[in-house]
């Protein structure tokens, strides 16, 4: 669990500064015992909790985290190599490396989602976002309704520009990927490297569409 909460404290919040984090206990409404971890930047407010629950016959007992953030995650693709942007990410929580799609945090600075996509596509890939597909995009899909109510804006994008990790946090171990219709296939196939249930459907939906995925 400390590892857990060191990668929260240290991942939750990107571009922050003056960062006060205050912890404390209380009861749920079901007067069940809540740590919770309160994030005070000057960029944005998060709220993170851990909570015990028990479910199922056998009474096992797993952990729930509840997230009060709003967070942009993006499908990017990069037309002149035609390529898909993913992104390779070690995750304290898994203690390995998993592929992932680029995303980051909605900033109180940002103007609109759309700022925060550009914003945080340059930092994890330094690529520049070109065109954002609103008609393939979603403000609002929910990551994991049955355990928390975090959601994310879900944005089709169009990039352009070459890979640099020279954007990236002290705290960020963040590799960028452009894969091809073929390679996307490949990764498929051999399940080599963990994947985040997003990316495999992205990369699903790339080998059998190709550029199509974002017309």
């Amino acid at each position: 669990t400390s590892k857990n909460t060191n990668e929260l404290r240290k991942g939750a919040k990107k571009a922050r500064s003056n960062t006060k984090i205050k912890t404390g206990t209380r009861n749920d409404a079901d007067n069940t015992p809540v740590k919770h971890y309160d994030f005070d930047t000057d960029n944005s407010n998060v709220t993170i909790e851990w909570k015990n629950i028990v479910e199922g016959t056998n009474k096992g007992v797993r952990k729930m985290l509840i997230f009060s953030m709003m967070e942009v995650m993006k499908q990017a693709y990069h037309k002149e190599k035609n390529k898909l942007v993913i992104i390779k990410e070690f995750r304290v929580p898994i203690n390995k490396y998993i592929y992932e799609l680029p995303a980051g945090l909605v900033d109180s600075s940002d103007d609109d989602f759309s700022s925060a996509v550009i914003r945080e596509l340059k930092e994890e890939t330094g690529l520049d976002v070109v065109k954002i597909k609103e008609d393939l995009s979603s403000k609002q899909v929910y990551l994991s309704p049955g355990m928390t109510d975090e959601s994310a804006a879900f944005v089709y994008c169009i990039c352009e520009g070459e890979v640099s990790n020279k954007y990236l946090e002290d705290d960020e171990d963040i590799e960028a990927i452009l894969v091809s219709q073929e390679e996307a296939k490949t990764i498929i196939k051999n399940n080599d490297i963990p994947m985040d249930i997003r990316v495999y459907l992205a990369l699903q939906s790339f080998a059998l569409l190709g550029e199509k995925m974002f017309e």
